[in-house]
Parts: structure tokens; C-alpha cells; sequence
């Protein structure tokens, strides 16, 4: 399937700076070109993307906000959330479904992004997928379903004045059962720039091998440049807008 939807919100929840921009950074730019409303939620503060033990880890933490908030700007996303848990030992708790379940009722997104927590090792064995990505998969997911459009839910975001908001659709990064290709190439560059924001974690190598990832997949469907996800359709009465 290559169908491109561009609903009104769309809520990007992830575990830390760059995840987006791996795996998604283009069709956020072509939502947001779109005149989709994006939201993105990193869950983790970063402060774990260092071996140097003389890093500053408080430091690292602030540069990679600044990161972040700098790769959400170039591909036109102006509302960024930290959520500022610990980087590495992130758990699917009630404590952060509830706090996602929040975030949901309150941006309303008809589509709710984030990394496909069924995946362990990748189809090529050339990845293990970092626990926290799972953590933050499998919070968001039952936050998307079923505690975000269930009033006897977490009763006291109720009282918080966050009524119960049902998604669409949900898309899962990094998984091995795609189902929707999406074709970036006219946005691809803006993607590689926004990438190269996080200079604390990568350099041009690493650049360019996403760019060979998002060559493959787009060969395989006839395009440049793709990205893909596996969508789960939520509401089944309440579907996105039309294809654009």
C-alpha cells in the first residue's frame, strides 16, 4: 500500500532525540507541507548516548534537547515534548501509559506514531531493537488502545478536564510487517539535513546509510526515496481523510 493520508494531527511519540528522523523524518515533512499539525514526544532525557566517561551526562541531556528541537524545525514541527524519563532503563509502566493516555486526549491526533514494540531483532539480524523503543511501543499502544478512548481509564485525567479521544490509525517504525510505503523523495534532503541536527550521535557515514536504507525500500516500490510503516487501523468508522 502507498497511499498518503494527511490528516489534521498527527502525535510522533518516540524514546529518544533522532528516532523520528531515522525512521520517519520524511513523511513528517510531508505531513507538515500538508498543513498536518505534528506533535512529537521524546519519552527519554538522552542523557545515555555517551561512553566517554568524561562526559557531562546533564550537559549531553540538554545538547540533544537542543538537537531535537533544531531537526523538528527544519521539517516544520513546532511542538516538541520532553518527557525526561531515564535514557536505557525505560519500562512500559501504568505511570507513562498514563501519561501518553494524556498527551493523546489532549493533541487529538487521528494518527499516532511510534516504534513497533513486536519487533526484537531485525529481519536481516544486523539489529537488536534498543529496549526503550519497545518500552515506549508497547506504553503507546495501549494508550492509543485501549486507555486513551475508554472513560473508566484512568479516572483522574477525567477530572484533569482530558475527555477520552479515540485515534485512527496507528503506524509502527522499525517493523519487519510493513504495510504502507510512503514516498519521500521530494522531501528526502530536508529528511538527511534534519538528520544531521543530532551531531552529538552521528556523522555523514551515518547519513549516508540511511540514505541507502530509504534507496532500498523505495526500489522495491518504484520509488527514489520510501519509508514504512506498519499501520494498524483503530477506528474503523472514522477514517482518515482522503489520499493526497
Amino acid at each position: 500500500m502507498s497511499d498518503f493520508y494527511a490528516p489534521e494531527r498527527v502525535l510522533v511519540i518516540v524514546a529518544h532525540a533522532d528516532d523520528i528522523e531515522f525512521g520517519a523524518g520524511g513523511t513528517v515533512a510531508r505531513w507538515t507541507e500538508c498543513g498536518t499539525q505534528v506533535t512529537y514526544c521524546i519519552v527519554t532525557d538522552n542523557a545515555a548516548g555517551s561512553n566517554d566517561p568524561a562526559t557531562d551526562l546533564v550537559q549531553l541531556a540538554k545538547t540533544r534537547q537542543h538537537e531535537q528541537l533544531e531537526a523538528a524545525t527544519k521539517l516544520g514541527v513546532n511542538d516538541v515534548r520532553f518527557l525526561g524519563y531515564a535514557d536505557g532503563t525505560l519500562e512500559p509502566t501504568m505511570e507513562l501509559r498514563r501519561n501518553l493516555t494524556r498527551l493523546i486526549r489532549e493533541i487529538k491526533p487521528q494518527i499516532v506514531v511510534t516504534i513497533d514494540f513486536t519487533t526484537v531483532i531485525t529481519m536481516d539480524n544486523s539489529y537488536i531493537n534498543h529496549p526503550d523503543h519497545r518500552a515506549v511501543g508497547e506504553a503507546t499502544t495501549y494508550a492509543v488502545f485501549p486507555s486513551a478512548g475508554t472513560r473508566p481509564i484512568f479516572p483522574e485525567l477525567l477530572a484533569e478536564g482530558f475527555e477520552p479521544h479515540e485515534v485512527y490509525k496507528l503506524y509502527y517504525q522499525l517493523s519487519d510487517k510493513p504495510n504502507l510505503f510512503v514516498d519521500i523523495t521530494s522531501v528526502h534532503e530536508r529528511k538527511l539535513d534534519a538528520l544531521r541536527s543530532h551531531a552529538s550521535q552521528l556523522n555523514e557515514d551515518v547519513v549516508n546509510m540511511v540514505r541507502q536504507w530509504d534507496t532500498e525500500i523505495g526500489k522495491e516500490q518504484g520509488m527514489e526515496f520510501a519509508e514504512m510503516f506498519r499501520v494498524i487501523t483503530v477506528k474503523q468508522d472514522a477514517l482518515p481523510v482522503d489520499p493526497v
